[in-house]
Parts: structure tokens; sequence; C-alpha cells
């Protein structure tokens, strides 16, 4: 097997884990309230990517390993860029937690997907130009998630517009570590942080606005898990590691299919169902998304 397929493969088993945790997370509702659900899954998967900082520094070779004044420099700027992820992800994942609760893991799996068509957008605020088929891609994805979620009389849900609002904050998300990937910084560390640090702020939140119980804890333990150490550890990991054998645009688009397989694992798992204009909105949506990395890939190798 190539080293090409093989990465491929790893990226497919990352967006797999993502999107089955859709089901993981609506299931886990039945149990614990969304900042319970999110404290304790955040602080787990950074907890699992404690030994996974140490493994990677072992194995790293002796004469790729930076110098005592690169590596304070490293892990200042991961501390910081860390931090900065973990308060922008605490707010994402509290809209998604919130909106899933009130609508079904396929919805929320190709609404929440629609952070890549969001990103360029805000790229408009730092003066980025935003090449024209961009724009087609947003209105085809207004076109979908219009079909997807707005019913008889102009309604949507609650459940849609907070998952959508958690698309921005991923967004915003996607950006700030954008940002210090620019700095030196070490990924896995940073990612550490970031779920530590927004672990610790849904706790907060838990015991302010919640009434927790290790009764109900221990009833949603296998989704907690699932999404803790899967869907944030290990996941993350795979996903490092698929990227060093795949081009970057590849990347993104076989990771986008974590909105299939969210809506593919709500239909088989929770039963859920889509009717015929959902799914042209499913559709449409996935198609945006597609579309949305080609002007973005295109631009890339000519700069």
């Amino acid at each position: 097997m190539s080293k090409k397929m093989r990465g491929n493969l790893i990226l497919l088993l990352t967006a797999l884990i993502w999107g089955t945790a859709f089901v993981a997370q609506s299931a886990g509702m039945e149990h614990v309230q969304p900042f319970t659900y999110n404290g304790v899954r955040t602080l787990i998967g950074g907890l699992v990517l404690i030994p996974v900082i140490f493994l990677f520094d072992r194995l790293k070779p002796a004469d790729q390993r930076p110098s005592p004044d690169e590596q304070k420099e490293i892990r200042r700027n991961s501390l910081i860029g860390g931090a900065a992820c973990g308060v922008v992800l605490c707010v994402a994942s509290s809209f998604q937690q919130f909106g899933i609760s009130m609508t079904t893991a396929g919805k929320a799996g190709f609404i929440t997907a629609l952070y890549i068509v969001i990103v360029p957008l805000l790229g408009v605020f730092i003066k980025k130009k935003i090449p024209k088929i961009t724009w087609l891609c947003v209105g085809i994805a207004v076109v979908g998630f219009y079909l997807l979620c707005v019913k008889e009389g102009f309604s949507v849900s609650a459940g849609d517009l907070l998952v959508l609002c958690c698309a921005f904050f991923f967004s915003i998300h996607i950006m700030v570590i954008d940002y210090f990937n620019g700095k030196q910084v070490d990924g896995v560390r940073m990612s550490c942080i970031q779920f530590l640090v927004a672990g610790l702020i849904s706790l907060v939140l838990m015991l302010v606005f919640e009434q927790p119980s290790l009764e109900n804890l221990w009833a949603a333990k296998g989704s907690i898990l699932y999404a803790g150490v899967l869907s944030c550890g290990v996941a993350y990991t795979l996903q490092i590691l698929g990227q060093r054998d795949t081009e970057p645009t590849t990347a993104t688009l076989i990771l986008s299919l974590e909105s299939v397989f969210a809506a593919l694992s709500g239909w088989a798992l929770l039963h859920e169902t889509l009717s015929f204009k959902e799914l042209a909105g499913c559709a449409l949506v996935f198609a945006a998304v597609i579309l949305a990395q080609i002007p973005l890939s295109v631009k890339a190798k000519k700069d």
C-alpha cells in the first residue's frame, strides 16, 4: 500500500469517527446536560493526548529536535494558542451540544459542515480576496440549508440555528488555529491544552447552570468515552498522521465526509429519517462543501 493511499484511509477513518460522534453526542444527551457532557469529554480528550505528546517527543529524531530556546518559544506559543483555541472550542461545542439536543444527528452533521464555506467568508474581514466561485458555493449552501431545515411556514427550529452558530464558531476556531500555526507551535500540545481549557470552562458552567450526578454520568459513560477518547484524542492524532502523506486539499475533502457519516450513522443507529426535501438539502450542502475547496486549492498552487 502506498503512503498516499494509507494517508487517505487514515483520514477516512478520522472522518468516520467524527461523523459517528454526532450519534454518541445525541445518545449522551439522554442522560446528562450539555455543559456536563462537553466538560467531561473534552477533559478526557486532553488527558488522552498527554501520553501522545511524550510518545511523539521520544520518536522524533535527535537532529529534528528544537534547541532549548526554540523549545521554550514553541511551548509558550502552544500554551497561548491552546488557551485561545480552548475558549472558542468551548463556545462552539456548547452551541453544538445544545443544538443536537433539539435536532437530528444527521442534520447537525451537515449544518456543522458549513464551517468549510464560512471560513473563506470570514477572510473578507481580514482583507482576503474571495474567488467568485466561493460566493456561488455560499449561495448553494444557503439553498441547501433552507431545504434541510426550513419547515412549512418558513420556520427554522431552535436546534438548527444553534448548530449553525456552532458552525460559525468552529470557523473562528479554524482561523485561530491557522494564525497560531504561522508561529512556532507543537500541534499536539496545543490541541491538548485547548481540550483541557475547554473542559475546565465547561465544568465551571456545569456547576453554575446544571445539576450533574455521578449516576447520570455513569449512564452516559459509553457516549462520553467514545466522544472523548476517539473523537477528541484518537481522531486528532489520526488527522496528524494522515495529513503527512496527503495533499492538503485532498485531506480537507476527505475530512468533510464526516457530515455524510453523521447522516448515515443517524439513520443506521438512531433510526432517524430524512425526507426527500431534506436529502436534497444535504446533497446541496455537501456539494457546496466540496466546491468551496477547489478555488482555494487553485489559489494555493498559484501562490
